[in-house]
C-alpha cells in the first residue's frame, strides 16, 4: 500500500494552505482543520513555515535560566509544532488549547503536553483561570478567517503579572486589514496599562507564498512576532 503521508507535494501543500488563508465561518474552519490534521505537519514543512521556531526563540531570550518549571499555554496549538520547539529549549510544563478535536488528537500523540483542552476560541473565554501561566504563545491563528482580535485580552488575562505573551501575525496582502485591527487592539491594551511591548520582529521569509496575491514579487510571505510583558498591579496603577 502506498504511504500517503510521504507523497505530499508542494502543489498539494500550496492548495490546502491557500484555502486555510481564506475567510470562512468558525464552524467551517474547524471542519477544515479536522480534515487536514493528518497531513498538517508535512504540508507546513513543505512550505518552510518558520513561525513556531522563530516565536519560541523570541520567548526563550526572556527565560534564560532553568525552564523546566515554566508554565506555558500554547493557544491554537494545532498538532503541537510549538510544543516541539518549547520542549527543545527545555520548557517542561506545556498546556494546549485548540478548536479542532482531530488536531488535538495529533498533538496528544506527541506526548509533549501535560494538558489539552478543546475550545471555540474567540467565541468563548479561554477555559483557564486568570493569571495561570508564566508565558502564553499563539502562533498562526491571528489572521482572517481564524481567531478574531477579541481573543487578545484573553491572552493577557490568563498570563501571570510579569509573564510574557508571544503572538505571530501574517503580514501578507490578504491579512492587512486584520493586521491593522490587531495593532489597534495591542495598542489599546498597552494604553490601559495591562502590558508593555518588549519586542517586535519583522520576518520577511515567513513561509513560501501559496498564491500570487501572497507573493508580492517574492517567493515568500512575511510576518511579525510580537512579544509583550504583562504589567504587575503596581505598574498598572501607575499607568
Amino acid at each position: 500500500m502506498e504511504d500517503v503521508t510521504n507523497s505530499r507535494t508542494f502543489s498539494d501543500a500550496k492548495k490546502v494552505l491557500a484555502f486555510a488563508l481564506k475567510s470562512t465561518s468558525a464552524a467551517d474552519k474547524i471542519k477544515f482543520y479536522d480534515s487536514w490534521a493528518s497531513n498538517y505537519d508535512q504540508d507546513v514543512e513543505i512550505v518552510e513555515y518558520r513561525a513556531p521556531q522563530l516565536a519560541v526563540q523570541s520567548l526563550v531570550r526572556h527565560f534564560p535560566e532553568e525552564r523546566s518549571n515554566i508554565q506555558v499555554l500554547d493557544v491554537a496549538c494545532g498538532t503541537g509544532l510549538v510544543a516541539a520547539q518549547l520542549n527543545k529549549y527545555g520548557f517542561g510544563i506545556i498546556h494546549g488549547i485548540d478548536g479542532s478535536k482531530t488536531m488535538l488528537e495529533q498533538a496528544k500523540g506527541k506526548g509533549l503536553y501535560q494538558d489539552l483542552k478543546q475550545c471555540m476560541m474567540g467565541n468563548e473565554p479561554l477555559p483557564v483561570l486568570t493569571a495561570s501561566y508564566d508565558a502564553v504563545i499563539i502562533v498562526g491563528a491571528l489572521s482572517e478567517g481564524h481567531l478574531p482580535c477579541s481573543v487578545i485580552p484573553e491572552l493577557c488575562r490568563v498570563t501571570k503579572p510579569g509573564g510574557y505573551i508571544c503572538m505571530t501575525v501574517l503580514t501578507s496582502p490578504s491579512n492587512i486589514t486584520y493586521w491593522r485591527q490587531l495593532q489597534g487592539m495591542l495598542k489599546q491594551l498597552e494604553q490601559q496599562g495591562l502590558w508593555e511591548q518588549v519586542d517586535v520582529q519583522q520576518v520577511n521569509e515567513w513561509m513560501k507564498a501559496v498564491s500570487e496575491e501572497e507573493s508580492t514579487g517574492s517567493p515568500y510571505t512575511s510576518g511579525i512576532i510580537y512579544l509583550y510583558k504583562k504589567c504587575t498591579l503596581r505598574q498598572s496603577q501607575q499607568t
